[in-house]
């Protein structure tokens, strides 16, 4: 029994179990963050327009031998809904296929075979002939190989509206945006919370939010609900990241254990937001909307058992005086890297609820599209985070950032260009690889900040941090479904492109920050490619051999 509760007491004072339990807490809040992403708009469509169908497919004129290749813009001539002339077929020639032309009027006027319309000018007394071009090359899986479509959008293919679709981007960017806003509000408060209580009583109260937003995004039916759902996942989001960082940022005292260990946590997030958009629309389009949540319900009690099986919470005071927010926020340098963080995942705080009706209404993509879209940016972002937590600390995290902001810019700009899901591999890609660069060097940058001009406690810099993470999350959706609407896709990703290329050139205060009182401060020493190293440092593996 004694070594049973040795061997306890060891997995509780373990870093690396606490790093595992903050990086699953993080992947779960993630995984729910964007789960909703391919869900709620389809969702909410469907709601409004509960009678909204499919046109049916054209149906094909039967030929013998059905051509190979699909013409992708049909001659005005072909397709004439005035007169419904139609060219002659010489004998011998095989006949092309074009979609199916509803029947003329019964006063339409003859034409011997072979000849075409009579352009608009010839007769004054005609309306203009009506003509259709083919605007994409992507077809409904159902539709017969040997017909030709012609229709203006995809949004046609899906059975929508396209006017509707645009203006709900207004209302999924103000759902999407309501978490960040909640979290942005609360995490002043959790910040110098912790301070006071420590970590571990924020740590679970995150958990019992989450699952309770679980369970109501799970069963909620109507706009309104589904907003409280998001709401309330902000104020849990806000105890577990601010908890977490704070938590890991005091187990691991060194500067490259640190940002090591902050990437690997980052890393979970990562894995969340890879897992959930296609894990969401899989689910919604093939097994329906409860399904997800409840599974993502049954993982949090999973992860809310062990956090008290190893945290035990409690209240834990620390002995050390903390900066007030007031100083941390105020601090030039902890703006800047907050300010990087912000920046870098705006655009695609932007991308969450513009880009899915973007794709449904120029791509007529399907829920499990949608959520596949996602997967480049968030495979890549997992790689990011986990090779810049230890490579952004020796090429220099002020460096790791900078080049990150312009390659966010730039891929920003590719996207509105892709034609097709395939088209969009490539800039996601891009897009989630270098905001993991910004994000896994600006964390541990914040804490090594809070070390070298503070002191040594840091619920309330990782509350700026988090402060910074949600600005991006909040901004981004509440503008893109206005800016979509003036300016166009587009343009709204152009201008927050200019932003992040504008702001770049500002990680270079970064590179060698000065210490607010350098004589006081025991144990760090300056090193070569670092500004602080701690003399004095074992690890758990050394104590254990």
């Amino acid at each position: 029994m004694g070594a049973v509760k040795e061997w306890l007491n060891n997995c509780r004072e373990s870093r690396k179990l606490i790093l595992f339990i903050v990086a699953i807490a993080l992947l779960l809040d993630n995984m729910l963050l964007t789960t909703v992403v391919p869900i709620i708009p389809k969702y909410l469509y469907q709601i409004r327009h509960p009678n909204s169908t499919a046109p049916p497919p054209p149906t094909p004129k039967p030929t013998p031998t059905p051509p190979e290749n699909i013409t992708t813009v049909l001659p005005a001539y072909l397709v004439n809904t005035n007169n419904g002339c139609q060219p002659c077929v010489c004998e011998g020639e095989k006949p092309e296929v074009v979609t199916e032309i509803p029947p003329p009027p019964p006063t339409k006027p003859s034409c011997s075979p072979g000849t075409p319309p009579a352009e608009p000018g010839n007769d004054p007394g005609k309306p203009p002939p009506t003509t259709e071009f083919l605007t994409r090359t992507e077809r409904p899986p159902d539709l017969p190989s040997s017909t030709a479509i012609v229709h203006h959008k995809g949004s046609e293919l899906l059975g929508m509206n396209h006017e509707d679709l645009v203006n709900e981007n207004v209302e999924v960017g103000l759902l999407f945006c309501s978490k960040a806003v909640v979290q942005l509000i609360t995490n002043p408060i959790i910040g110098p919370l912790t301070h006071r209580i420590g970590y571990s009583i924020p740590m679970f109260t995150g958990f019992v939010i989450m699952f309770l937003s679980t369970l109501i995004f799970a069963f909620g039916t109507s706009y309104p609900v589904l907003f409280v759902a998001r709401a309330v996942q902000g104020i849990g989001s806000s105890c577990s990241s601010v908890s977490g960082m704070g938590m890991l940022a005091e187990r691991y005292t060194d500067d490259k254990e640190r940002g090591n260990a902050m990437g690997i946590a980052l890393g979970g997030l990562a894995l969340g937001v890879l897992i959930g958009p296609p894990f969401g629309g899989v689910m919604f389009q093939f097994v329906g909307k409860t399904a997800p949540f409840l599974i993502l319900a049954v993982l949090a009690l999973g992860d809310g058992l062990l956090q008290l099986w190893v945290l035990q919470p409690a209240i834990v005071k620390h002995e050390e005086e903390a900066p007030t927010f007031g100083e941390l926020i105020t601090d030039p340098y902890i703006i800047i890297s907050a300010g990087a963080i912000t920046f870098a995942n705006m655009g695609i705080g932007m991308l969450e609820p513009s880009l899915p009706l973007w794709m449904m209404d120029t791509m007529a993509a399907p829920e499990w599209q949608i959520g596949a879209a996602f997967i480049p940016a968030s495979i890549s972002y997992l790689i990011g985070t986990n090779l810049f937590g230890p490579l952004g600390h020796l090429m220099g995290r002020w460096l790791a950032s900078f080049i990150g902001l312009i390659i966010i810019g730039i891929c920003l700009m590719s996207i509105p260009n892709a034609t097709s899901i395939n088209h969009l591999i490539a800039p996601n890609a891009g897009l989630g690889f270098a905001i993991g660069m910004v994000d896994s060097s600006m964390m541990p940058e914040l804490g090594y900040l809070v070390d070298l001009r503070h002191s040594h406690v840091y619920g309330s810099v990782y509350s700026i941090g988090d402060v910074a993470f949600c600005l991006g999350f909040a901004i981004g959706p509440a503008l893109s479904g206005t800016l979509v609407q003036k300016f166009g896709f587009k343009w709204m990703l152009y201008g927050i492109a200019i932003i992040n290329f504008l702001y770049a050139p500002l990680m270079y205060c970064l590179k060698s920050p000065p210490a607010k009182n350098p004589g006081e401060r025991q144990g760090l020493i300056y090193g070569e490619k670092s500004s602080v190293r701690y003399v004095t440092y074992k690890n758990e593996d050394e104590e254990e051999n």
